[in-house]
């Protein structure tokens, strides 16, 4: 499988879906069971290579795609991006390549697209993987650059970020260490194409979010269908403070909690892809 960002883009298309250019890439047989993987802020779709091999073994049809913004996908500026806008592409993207159902896991930023798919309709969702995010406002705890970024300031900081303080900001959230190459394929996916002057307009999901906090909690509570939580306890924004309360209120949910030393943060498909890979499959299949 593509281990580059360049090798991982090269395996997918873009394709146009409402006037907006968008990377999608699909892998495994075409009569797998489907599955739909959405990606976090501020990477790309590439976050799921190294858990691809898992979930193609397992006999699944993967379908990933780029936000729009973010990775391979066009980044128009200016723009405003809404969480919203980035489910239609979802439902663009199914309808594009013939899918009806199909089951969905969701990491980081993802999380609220697929809470608002979930929240649209949730009998297309056969069943849902949830990787580490913010799924509760109340319980988001973001770092000071997130904090900043979220401001006026953000406008100028998301211009100056260097692949440097891109790095040490990654360093703060993961809980195990990720070789410097790989954390160089993200910086390459988030700034290609202008992506550095669209960052503060990204950062804007984060009042939508809260706008929409009681109406996608209702729906990833009352979803009837399986559901697993892959977690990596070890991530300061949305780690293992999140998981008393994901089981108060999901008591038929599955957990994988990534606790083994040292434990996992904020990207577990980055950080442990065995782990998060195995789980994965095993509930797919």
């Amino acid at each position: 499988m593509a281990s580059t960002w360049a090798e991982w883009v090269a395996g997918g298309e873009r394709v146009d879906l409402d006037g907006s250019t968008v990377f999608v890439r699909q892998d495994g047989p075409p009569e797998g069971r489907p599955v739909t993987l959405l990606h976090g802020y501020p990477t790309s779709s590439h976050d799921w290579a190294p858990i691809l091999p898992a979930l193609v073994d397992a006999g699944c049809r993967v379908t990933v795609l780029d936000f729009l913004g973010f990775g391979a996908s066009a980044k128009p500026y200016p723009h405003e991006y809404r969480l919203t806008a980035q489910a239609d592409l979802v439902e663009r993207v199914w309808e594009h390549f013939g899918g009806t159902e199909t089951a969905l896991v969701a990491h980081d930023y993802g999380v609220s697209v697929g809470q608002e798919l979930l929240a649209r309709d949730p009998a297309r969702i056969t069943r849902m993987a949830w990787l580490n995010g913010g799924l509760y406002v109340d319980l988001y705890r973001p770092l000071a650059i997130q904090r900043a970024m979220i401001g006026p300031a953000g406008k100028l900081l998301g211009r100056l970020m260097t692949e440097r303080s891109f790095r040490l900001t990654l360093d703060r959230i993961l809980g195990r260490p990720v070789p410097v190459a790989e954390l160089h394929q993200m910086w390459l996916a988030m700034t290609a194409g202008g992506g550095l002057r669209v960052q503060w307009a990204l950062n804007r999901y984060h009042a939508e979010r809260r706008a929409q906090a009681q109406r996608w909690q209702r729906a990833l509570e009352s979803y009837p269908g399986p559901t697993l939580f892959v977690w990596g306890p070890a991530d300061p924004i949305s780690g293992g403070h999140l998981l008393p309360r994901l089981r108060e209120r999901l008591p038929r949910a599955e957990f994988v909690v990534l606790d083994d030393e040292p434990a996992t943060g904020h990207y577990p498909q980055v950080e442990n892809p065995a782990a998060v890979g195995s789980a994965l499959a095993a509930f797919l299949a």
